[in-house]
């Protein structure tokens, strides 16, 4: 096959080197040109992949779709930030040749026989907690299993691993999954469903029906949540394999059928014998302190949790094994992190919560908040977060390039909270900082700013909490330079305070 990759980032490389050590001729497109590409150019060089790199390269192509080798291409396969109204993705569907995403392509790469099942997850928010969760579960069990897909190992890479794996866990993006028609997953969760990417896929409904296709041929267990009734939706909507369960997860005491919380206790009453009046114990919330960074289980996590552990229970994995993985788990930095303690004031990094939704199950977990927010909004709506927690709010400090939308929220649905901005820095104050290292200068300025402000509003038993609500690429590179940035400046102010300065 001549095949068209679409973007040369972690997917795309890893979608030419399998493409080209299957035999097909592949040609890479990336408007990017920087030392990263020019690397993974000169590898698929070696394995006679061509790449043509640089916005000269992509323009050039204009509308039409590239040739391979002086013939028409057979198959585009395109990263998940390719939008669909890219011109050479465009070409390709009005000249009728199949687009494929990374997952797609790992799907239909792997034999027909012995396939390693798939157990998938999106959503969102909560996405990667849940699929590491699972993965704790599965390897807690004996399985020989990865995260894969839209976090840790690609896809790609797990298919044709010459040590088969038993089981995958796969998380897959809205991106991924619009460009996925034949993946048919033997469980799948939908974790919530809350507007974000709308840029990308043009609205609500499209958003969500991409969510929806991980539902499509599932084998054993769709799994739900009970307090989002959007993915019960989906579930209903799916055609799947007859005699797929659909399996809610609640917060809530669990009805026939679901997981929930009995009291302090993780509850099954969807996989046991005798479930009309039984249930089996998977743990308990104390056993998800460390999944919680120290700071006690939030209701998102336990939600998280309970995912993991449905569709860890529809593989048969026993329950000693789901409570051993969460004993164990620790969540990835910048997610409900406790960064320190000083003066009764707890300091909490979620500089992940990138979105309101993310931002309002963190801000659920604490009373009373300093809440350290605002970034890149992406056309985001604040009103309904605002109002939903302005009784918990001490004050907020804003941050970020474009405020007023946040700012707006706060006037209008919490106009008696303190609200304090954080202004650019002085020059001199850059300067000072310039040996710092870390996060971007600017953006580590505005941190050590926000810190401050944050900690004269605090008071003893408040937490200040980083949860922005926002994206980051205004002021840092990504979520992490912003959480470090943060974790930095508290760790500062807290030493500062021990030796008896501010």
């Amino acid at each position: 096959m001549r095949v068209v990759v679409a973007g040369l980032g972690t997917s795309g490389f890893a979608a030419a080197d399998a493409l080209a050590q299957r035999g097909a001729r592949v040609l890479v497109v990336d408007a990017r040109d920087g030392d990263d590409e020019r690397e993974k150019a000169r590898v698929l060089d070696v394995m006679d992949v061509r790449a043509a790199l640089g916005a000269d390269a992509a323009a050039a192509l204009g509308g039409d779709l590239p040739q391979v080798d002086g013939a028409a291409a057979d198959l585009v396969v395109t990263s998940p930030g390719w939008r669909p109204t890219a011109p050479l993705l465009a070409a390709a569907a009005a000249a009728g040749v199949p687009v494929w995403g990374d997952v797609e392509l790992a799907w239909r790469l792997q034999p027909a026989t012995g396939r390693a099942p798939w157990l998938a997850i999106t959503g969102t928010n909560g996405k990667t907690t849940t699929t590491r969760m699972l993965a704790a579960m599965l390897s807690a069990a004996g399985l020989r299993t990865a995260a894969v897909g839209n976090v840790g190992v690609p896809v790609l890479h797990a298919v044709v691993d010459p040590v088969p794996y038993d089981v995958l866990a796969v998380e897959l993006s809205s991106y991924q999954l619009h460009w996925s028609s034949s993946i048919a997953a033997q469980s799948a969760a939908v974790l919530n469903l809350a507007p974000d990417h709308l840029d990308w896929h043009g609205g609500m409904d499209a958003y969500a029906g991409a969510k929806g296709r991980i539902y499509e041929g599932v084998e054993r267990a769709c799994v739900y949540s009970v307090a989002d009734p959007a993915t019960e939706a989906l579930v209903r909507e799916a055609d799947v394999v007859q005699g797929a369960r659909a399996i809610g997860v609640t917060l809530g005491v669990p009805a026939i059928g679901m997981l929930g919380v009995v009291e302090d206790v993780l509850a099954d009453r969807a996989f046991v014998e005798g479930r009309a009046d039984s249930a089996a114990e998977l743990g308990t919330l104390e056993d998800l302190l460390g999944a919680s960074g120290g700071t006690g289980p939030a209701p998102h996590v336990v939600e998280d949790a309970l995912a993991a552990a449905a569709l860890a229970r529809s593989h048969g994995v026993e329950p000693a094994a789901v409570r051993a993985a969460l004993r164990g788990y620790r969540p990835d930095a910048h997610r409900i992190a406790l960064v320190g303690e000083a003066g009764g004031v707890r300091w909490v990094d979620d500089s992940k919560a990138t979105n309101p939704h993310a931002a309002s199950a963190s801000l659920t977990a604490y009373d009373p908040v300093v809440w350290v927010a605002g970034g890149l909004p992406k056309g985001a709506v604040f009103d309904e977060l605002v109002a939903r927690h302005a009784a918990r709010l001490r004050a907020v400090v804003l941050v970020g390039v474009d405020r007023e939308p946040l700012r707006g929220a706060l006037r209008r649905h919490a106009p008696e909270v303190p609200v304090v901005e954080v202004e650019e820095p002085e020059t001199a104050a850059v300067a000072d900082l310039a040996a710092a290292g870390g996060a971007p200068l600017t953006g580590r300025a505005v941190m050590e700013r926000a810190v401050a402000l944050a900690g004269e509003l605090a008071r003893p038993g408040d937490v200040v909490l980083l949860a922005p609500a926002s994206a980051s690429m205004d002021q840092f590179t990504d979520y992490g330079a912003r959480g470090d940035a943060f974790a930095a400046a508290v760790r500062g102010r807290i030493a500062g305070a021990a030796g008896g300065g501010r």
